[in-house]
């Protein structure tokens, strides 16, 4: 009996000097209430500045309950975001849950897919988009052409005030609709409006406080009626309209030539591995690549290049600056080119300025770790939600003083010329950087550059009425509406 309470008694010490000897098992963060986890500390519309707050308390890696089961490793700066998506991007590398979509995409197609279904869909359609012409002459050219459109459109306006959301929404789907569908729609198209109303819908409701809410508590909100009803129905638009061009590609395939965009590209390429018995070349991971393509190639460029002009708007010095130099080095004859980027450090350091202090994503999209792994002491299990806060990393005031002003000159060094910044990260990194972001990087400066090379930019208004402010504030920041005036 006494050997036996010894060896227990060894037993327990062995644990405890285990235990002191493991790092924590997870991040500490606020305790949770039972079903409502911690609602009290993330209010449902506010949980970008929430998380902020939270990080003042428990520091730059943190563990919260959205609704009573999700668990959450929250990651708030620049040092934890590059340290995690940049130093351990294998592990880091899984893409976590969206409650609001996940019953539509269900875990297919580039965006939302994991292991080696992800892996062969994302190395696909990266070099489908290139053979298309991404990030080359041809891709430039597709954007021009429908940069000079656009340009059209704003004239045609001859100096009314005008909201811009709709023109800028359309000229940027039309260059993702051209790669993936081979399609361009006129801006007077109802259907093609259609659509980019269901996109900008949907940006909305993943976005608002509603959006929020349900990322908590989905497990009790889906089988109601409610505001969810409604997003589906908008994702149902995008994915009807994905599915009938599909349905047109097939009638009129050859299967011997080159693909002419990227659903021709997965259909040659289903047809390669068609006898292969778990293809992930297949029907459901094709429709949702690419409305997943014509949803994010909709909305996010239309609403940084608006998000930009609302800045000059409200800062008409630098917008002055910014047409003097795009004047001083172009003229006014010649369409800009990405070959002038390093010409226009100006209007480039604008634009970088603009992406930043917008945050399209502020809390960045969830990831998932693909193994157990120990980061900052911690012991984190498979499969643990990462929110990597991109916001956070623009507006990191230990990079960027006064990050919160709108201040160009950050992205000059001391003779004028563009500096880049390791902290500016729209677009993430890591093995989850947006696919798109070679395309996004050229339509942004393209149409920005040559909206302001022919036109000066005024608002109806008093310049004070003029707010900078997302109107909505969620998984994504969308600019508020204003009205413009474009000059020749």
């Amino acid at each position: 009996m006494e050997a036996a309470s010894t060896w227990v008694l060894l037993l327990a010490l062995l644990l405890l000097l285990l235990t002191l000897a493991l790092p924590w098992t997870r991040a500490r963060g606020p305790a949770p209430l039972p079903l409502l986890g911690n609602l009290l500390q993330l209010r449902p519309g506010a949980l970008y500045s929430g998380f902020l707050q939270l990080s003042e308390k428990y520091g730059p890696v943190f563990t919260v309950h959205l609704g009573p089961w999700r668990r959450v490793v929250v990651l708030v700066g620049h040092e934890a975001v590059q340290e995690a998506l940049g130093g351990q991007a294998e592990e880091f590398s899984g893409r976590g849950t969206l409650a609001t979509l996940d019953q539509v995409f269900d875990g297919h197609g580039v965006f939302f897919a994991n292991g080696e279904r992800w892996k062969q869909l994302r190395k696909f359609t990266m070099l489908a988009l290139r053979d298309l012409g991404m990030g080359k002459r041809e891709g430039e050219e597709l954007i021009q052409a429908e940069v000079q459109c656009l340009v059209e459109a704003f004239r045609e306006t001859e100096g009314r005030p005008f909201d811009p959301s709709l023109l800028l929404a359309q000229a940027t789907s039309n260059v993702i609709c051209s790669l993936t569908f081979g399609l361009r729609f006129p801006y007077k198209d109802k259907e093609f409006q259609a659509i980019i109303q269901a996109a900008g819908d949907t940006l909305l409701g993943i976005s608002s406080p509603w959006g929020q809410t349900y990322e908590m508590f989905s497990w009790l909100l889906r089988p109601l009626p409610g505001p969810h009803t409604q997003l589906l129905q908008h994702l149902g638009t995008l994915a009807t309209f994905a599915a009938q061009q599909v349905q047109q590609h097939r009638g009129s395939l050859d299967s011997s030539g080159p693909a002419r965009d990227v659903v021709d590209a997965f259909l040659l390429k289903m047809a390669q591995e068609e006898q292969k018995p778990n293809t992930e070349f297949n029907e459901k991971n094709l429709l949702m690549t690419v409305t997943y393509l014509l949803f994010a190639g909709t909305m996010t460029i239309g609403a940084t290049v608006r998000y930009a002009l609302l800045l000059l708007l409200k800062h008409p010095q630098v917008q002055k600056r910014v047409r003097e130099e795009l004047t001083r080095e172009l003229g006014t004859g010649r369409a800009p080119s990405l070959g002038d980027r390093a010409r226009l450090p100006y209007t480039d350091a604008v634009l970088h300025e603009a992406q930043r202090l917008l945050a399209l994503v502020p809390m960045g999209m969830p990831h998932s770790l693909t193994k157990t792994t120990c980061f900052r002491g911690y012991i984190l299990p498979q499969g643990t939600e990462i929110f990597p806060v991109l916001g956070s990393v623009l507006h990191d005031p230990k990079v960027f003083e006064r990050p919160e002003e709108f201040n160009p000159h950050r992205f000059l060094d001391e003779n004028g010329q563009f500096k880049k910044h390791e902290a500016f990260l729209p677009f993430s990194l890591g093995k989850r950087v947006c696919l798109g972001e070679g395309l996004a990087r050229a339509e942004l400066f393209l149409f920005f550059a040559a909206i302001l090379q022919a036109f000066s930019l005024e608002s109806p208004g008093p310049l004070s009425t003029l707010s900078l402010q997302p109107a909505v504030s969620g998984l994504f920041n969308i600019p508020p509406a204003f009205q413009l005036q474009v000059h020749p």
